[in-house]
């Protein structure tokens, strides 16, 4: 069986042999700490490449420029010209390699959404033949996801920042609906575009964590996310497609929303402390509707031996993979400590080798 056979068969969750095992290549750039690690994955894993959708959006009107901001960062801003006035975000860039932050939205305001609200609908098509060519570089290897990125609801906290869409939840709700609307009929313009163009059939989907426990209860997941979701999910589904869907957070309290919205795959389904669902509970709870991917801690291959990772990825095949279906042994994250590469091979070969392995 090729890995990506394999893929296949576990989405459709079929009875495999063994658990897949997938690490998200994300490893920090220019840093040949981790050559070891991903040549290990390439030739041990089953494999995943994202395909943008950039080549069929049509690019917005906007101003982009950077600005001095400090010795460590620099002032990344972005102007966006609405019929109904500009809106500008700014975002401070790293130069030193670490993580960016967010400084300004676009949306501060009730007359910036209603400039967004303004925009009239985006225009979708272009060359995909990069999607076709990312397919047979991979060939057996693995498969190539189509990354249709946020979610609607996910786009415009994007816009807004989690702390303004959690006030506007409670002062703004029905505004926030009509930018989710807004958002969702540029989503499935695109994806019908690609479906058309018989791009697929594997999507990813995400931005479902920015509405989850504990800035917003299981009522606001269900009507800003599942609403909404599960008519992008079966625009795929009537195509013959599959979706893949990634979500941190305390996803216990809203798991049966993944059924209802009808993910195909859901990662990373996290245990505590930091989630609030244990893999036998995911297990159980989603009752073989998706395939888990998921659920050992990005932290803990830095933090932890090999031999405790090993015994970690066999408790995880123990609690989810009793009938040999639907799992998909992962990480929750990419590896991201920089210089760290070789501190944490050992521990990734553990993971890896347990699940290559494993017998029923």
């Amino acid at each position: 069986m090729t890995h990506k056979e394999r893929l296949e068969r576990l989405y459709r969750g079929e009875v495999m042999d063994r658990p897949g095992i997938y690490v998200r290549p994300l490893v920090p750039e220019n840093d040949p700490t981790y050559d070891r690690l991903v040549a290990y994955l390439r030739e041990h894993t089953e494999l995943k490449r994202w395909w943008s959708t950039r080549p069929v959006r049509q690019k917005l009107p906007v101003e982009a420029f950077t600005e001095p901001y400090s010795d460590d960062f620099q002032r990344q801003v972005t102007v966006l010209h609405t019929p109904a006035g500009d809106v500008r975000q700014s975002y401070l860039v790293s130069l030193t390699g670490r993580p960016g932050l967010h400084e300004e939205h676009f949306i501060k305001t009730v007359d910036d959404a209603g400039a967004f609200l303004a925009m009239p609908p985006r225009q979708y098509g272009g060359d995909v033949s990069g999607f076709f060519a990312e397919v047979a570089d991979l060939g057996d290897a693995g498969l190539v996801e189509v990354n249709i990125d946020n979610n609607a609801a996910g786009r415009v906290v994007a816009k807004m920042g989690s702390e303004t869409f959690a006030l506007w939840s409670v002062q703004h709700r029905d505004l926030l609906h009509e930018l989710i609307r807004h958002e969702q009929r540029d989503l499935l313009a695109m994806t019908r575009c690609l479906l058309d163009a018989g791009v697929g059939p594997y999507y990813s989907l995400s931005g479902q964590e920015y509405i989850v426990p504990p800035v917003h209860g299981p009522a606001d997941f269900m009507d800003f996310n599942v609403r909404y979701d599960k008519e992008v999910i079966a625009t795929i589904h009537e195509a013959g497609g599959t979706v893949h869907v990634h979500c941190h957070g305390r996803v216990g309290k809203v798991f049966e929303g993944f059924i209802e919205m009808g993910a195909d795959v859901v990662h990373p389904f996290e245990s505590p402390p930091l989630g609030d669902i244990t893999a036998a509970e995911a297990k159980e709870r989603s009752g073989g509707a998706f395939c888990l991917e998921g659920n050992i801690q990005i932290a803990n291959f830095y933090e932890r031996t090999p031999e405790q990772i090993a015994e970690e990825t066999a408790g995880l095949i123990a609690d989810a993979f009793g009938d040999r279906r639907n799992l998909i042994v992962c990480p929750t994250a990419s590896p991201y400590m920089r210089g760290a590469g070789e501190r944490c091979f050992g521990q990734f070969k553990a993971m890896i080798d347990t699940v290559l392995n494993w017998r029923p």
